[in-house]
């Protein structure tokens, strides 16, 4: 078996305008937002092992903010974590792998979390 390294970034909650129903159309709506994903790793991680050897968390959070496109309506959601997964795949080749969940916030009546998980493995 292949050893590999598991990244993840946890509940960002950021505003996109997604939705089906004309008063989601308009505005945006908060998405909690969780990303996790797998990739080659080298054989041994060194105390002085560079950044290069990983990557950086903050791609992570990249891909599920400023590089999804400001004014682009999402239909469903899950086109908002298809865009995520694309943005890691095409960051970096060694990523195998990418999981996006997503919770819709504005539909919580209890505090319960209504959303969908995609995983898409790189091609």
């Amino acid at each position: 078996m292949d050893d590999s390294l598991t990244l993840e970034v946890h509940d960002l909650e950021v505003q996109v305008l997604t939705g089906i129903y004309s008063e989601e159309t308009h505005l945006p709506q908060p998405l909690r937002i969780s990303i996790t994903l797998g990739m080659t790793c080298p054989d041994r991680f060194a105390p002085d092992t560079p950044l290069s050897a990983s990557k950086n968390y903050l791609d992570l959070k990249h891909s599920a903010t400023t590089a999804l496109p400001e004014g682009v309506h999402f239909t469903l959601i899950e086109g908002v974590a298809d865009h995520i997964c694309e943005t890691l795949f095409l960051q970096d080749d060694r990523v195998t792998w990418v999981e996006v969940k997503i919770v819709k916030l504005a539909i919580s009546e209890a505090g319960e979390a209504i959303g969908m998980t995609l995983r898409r493995h790189r091609r």
